[in-house]
């Protein structure tokens, strides 16, 4: 397997990737959005015997703070098709994610996903650093990874998702 920068040739298999994943159309419709608004930082497939078998994302994401907004990535979302899922494509993934993001200067990172995978990549609970997240969910759910040391520091406030986000 290898992971590689997604091209235009990919879309319909990161489109059915995110549709196997997840079981419904939702959030490959949000990939498509994102990529037709050219809202995107960074979109890699993981490639194995020539068939993409997984897709991550990361998107801007604005954070409203009393002392003037800042910018930030959102990781998501990410597909792994289910028969290679458990295998370390999604941690392979993230992992040349994260560091495409830092390499273009992108310094934080927030996740909205399971409380237990992505601690392992360098997240933590976002709340108790002054941040919170402009959809409801559980505080151990949304996270932040400093790519750099010390990106946070000082920094505080809600998450705004871009538009496209609205209908997942």
């Amino acid at each position: 397997m290898r992971v590689r920068a997604e091209m235009r040739e990919d879309r319909a298999a990161v489109r059915r990737a995110h549709e196997l994943a997840f079981e419904g159309a939702a959030e490959a419709n949000l990939v498509d959005a994102l990529i037709a608004d050219a809202a995107t930082h960074v979109s890699l497939v993981a490639v194995e015997d020539g068939l993409v078998v997984g897709h991550i994302l990361f998107s801007p994401v604005t954070v409203e703070s009393a002392d003037g907004d800042w910018q930030a990535t959102a990781l998501g979302p990410l597909a792994v098709i289910p028969e290679r899922q458990r295998r370390g494509v999604g941690s392979e993934l993230i992992g040349e994610g994260l560091t495409e993001c830092l390499r273009l200067g992108q310094e934080v990172v927030f996740v909205l996903g399971h409380a237990d995978y992505y601690p392992r990549f360098g997240f933590r609970t976002a709340r108790p650093l002054g941040v919170t997240c402009e959809f409801p969910s559980p505080d151990e759910n949304f996270m932040v990874a400093e790519l750099r040391p010390g990106a946070l520091a000082g920094r505080t406030g809600l998450v705004r998702y871009r538009p496209e986000f609205q209908n997942v």
